[in-house]
């Protein structure tokens, strides 16, 4: 029969003692490996072209960008198919300028640049023969790049990184004009002393008063927008509301706005005052507003105060009353600007 232990502790030469410590040789760095560039001068060419077309797709992507931002007119009659090819060209443009250089130095640096590990104490540089050695230092790691041996790589790397800031002096070129007043008006102020009429979205009928019962919601737009043949989407932006009614005894109604809403109808602005989103689903147990883009909740009740999430403010009211016809109409302009918040808007 074989041995079988009995558990007790093994010892043998390999075990270190008390007070002793088992010391390992120094295995230092591994051999350098040499790349198929660096033996193969067909192989550095190709290597050298690639990075060449590398930088060649970052500068068409400049291109394309800069095409798709000028040459498509996005004028105020622009539809959803314009803004979108648009959309889709810029991102696939700053996509490939980007990535075109990037993945271009990349390879540069992986394929045709040295790749032998140095290392060097570092010490403060306090005499002029530091200085001097410090600038060998820069003119031999250029040097090492290849740029100057590799004109093709630096003509094209020069080009990409030429071109690539434009998009973004595009981009912040579109931050101006200042809009002035353009934010803080809708087409719901009254035109000529006649009141807007508040419209079915998007077939634009009008809605009277005892369309509404308790617990229904109307999404509306002004009166004449389904008209308007600039500018169309831009107002209606602005415009959209949402028109419910309640119970009258369950709304806490502050002073100076008894006259905003008509037998329990309320309508207020459909533009998350956080970050623009529309304002689309109502919990009619609760009496709740709910932004589905990042859950800010507005309490009906109490005029659409925030009760959760990230809004800062409630939802813009829109005054109503009914007319001689017994339709739903706009007595003012919402009395701030809808939407969310930027530098120069005034605080309630």
């Amino acid at each position: 029969m074989g041995n079988h232990s009995d558990g007790s502790p093994q010892t043998g030469g390999a075990v270190a003692t008390a007070g002793q410590t088992e010391k390992f040789a120094d295995p230092g760095l591994p051999p350098h490996r040499l790349r198929l560039a660096d033996t193969d001068p067909r192989a550095a060419k190709r290597a050298e072209r690639q990075v060449t077309i590398l930088f060649i797709i970052s500068v068409i992507g400049t291109i394309v960008f800069l095409v798709a931002y000028f040459a498509i007119d996005l004028g105020s009659d622009s539809t959803i198919p314009t803004i979108r090819l648009q959309n889709i060209l810029l991102g696939l443009g700053t996509t490939f300028a980007m990535l075109g250089i990037g993945t271009g130095i990349v390879h540069w640096a992986k394929a045709l640049m040295p790749d032998h590990e140095v290392s060097e104490s570092r010490h403060a540089i306090s005499s002029e023969e530091d200085r001097v050695a410090a600038v060998k230092i820069v003119d031999d790691i250029i040097e090492e790049t290849g740029i100057k041996r590799r004109p093709l790589i630096r003509n094209t790397l020069i080009g990409a990184l030429a071109l690539a800031p434009l998009p973004a002096l595009a981009v912040f070129g579109d931050l101006g004009p200042n809009a002035n007043d353009k934010l803080r008006h809708t087409m719901w102020a009254p035109k000529d002393g006649k009141k807007v009429r508040l419209t079915r979205d998007p077939d634009g009928t009008p809605i009277k008063a005892s369309d509404v019962t308790i617990g229904s919601a109307f999404h509306v737009i002004p009166e004449g927008l389904n008209d308007l043949t600039e500018g169309k989407l831009n107002e209606k932006a602005k415009a959209v509301v949402l028109l419910m009614r309640l119970n009258p005894e369950d709304l806490h109604v502050s002073p100076g706005r008894e006259s905003w809403n008509y037998n329990g109808i309320v309508a207020y602005s459909k533009i998350c005052t956080h970050v623009g989103c529309p304002v689309a689903l109502y919990e009619q147990q609760t009496h709740h507003l709910l932004c589905p883009c990042h859950q800010s909740t507005f309490d009906l009740t109490h005029e659409c105060e925030v009760i959760f999430g990230p809004a800062s403010r409630p939802l813009p009211q829109l005054p109503i009353e009914v007319d001689a016809d017994g339709y739903l109409v706009a007595t003012s302009d919402f009395h701030e600007p809808v939407g969310p918040s930027y530098w120069e808007r005034e605080y309630s």
